[in-house]
């Protein structure tokens, strides 16, 4: 089996990353992780990347002022040396341009933490529980020009409890991310994953609408 190459961009802690490379050390998944890149150089997730024996890059954005296409161009060669398939985006606190993206498309994707296409962007799980939220959860989407609005590959749900704080539910909803990452890359990766009319179809189908509970979070 010829396994993807894939590249996972970080900012932070790379608890996604984690889960993606725990994943792939089974040989029969259909993707391999190559390289984790940051645009942090103090980012923890470096770390955990050369424990597992994984190739890490720097592309570090304040070297390049207000030039988004330089450090877009830094980003890309870095991908290419490695000879990258795949792009998955966990916790990149970089937005790309349509440049990039469009180069990369279908190739591209991203987890966030909310049932998109309900609260884009930051602080999602303050912004649930503040609307009354009876469900949340975390959303792996392929990326498009528009933040957080590209086709959704994959979600997972999560009640909202009487009590919850943001830590309790960000505790719960990471447990989901976790879990869908690994699932929609392998989908990916094994090419069952078609975009048509702006929406997913896997092995034909529709993703349904809406995200099923995932048990015991």
């Amino acid at each position: 089996m010829s396994r993807k190459r894939v590249a996972v961009l970080i900012s932070g802690r790379g608890s996604n990353m984690a889960a993606l490379i725990e994943a792939a050390k089974d040989k029969n998944y259909p993707a391999e992780i190559v390289l984790v890149v940051s645009n942090r150089p103090d980012a923890g997730g470096l770390d955990v990347a050369r424990v597992a024996g994984i190739a890490t890059e720097i592309v570090d954005h304040t070297k390049f002022g207000k030039d988004r296409a330089a450090f877009e161009r830094a980003l890309q060669d870095a991908l290419l040396k490695h000879r990258v398939d795949i792009v998955c985006l966990a916790g990149f606190m970089r937005l790309l341009s349509a440049d990039f993206v469009n180069r990369w498309q279908g190739r591209l994707i991203n987890i966030h933490p909310a049932l998109l296409p309900a609260f884009k962007g930051l602080d999602t799980h303050k912004r649930a529980l503040e609307a009354g939220a009876k469900v949340h959860g975390a959303t792996v989407h392929f990326v498009v020009a528009e933040m957080d609005s590209g086709p959704i590959i994959a979600q997972g749900a999560v009640a909202v409890r009487d009590g919850d704080s943001e830590a309790t539910l960000s505790a719960r909803v990471l447990a989901v991310e976790h879990r869908i990452y690994p699932l929609a890359l392998k989908l990916v990766a094994e090419d069952r994953v078609r975009v048509v009319d702006g929406r997913c179809l896997i092995d034909g189908e529709p993703v349904p609408e809406g995200a099923s509970m995932v048990p015991g979070a």
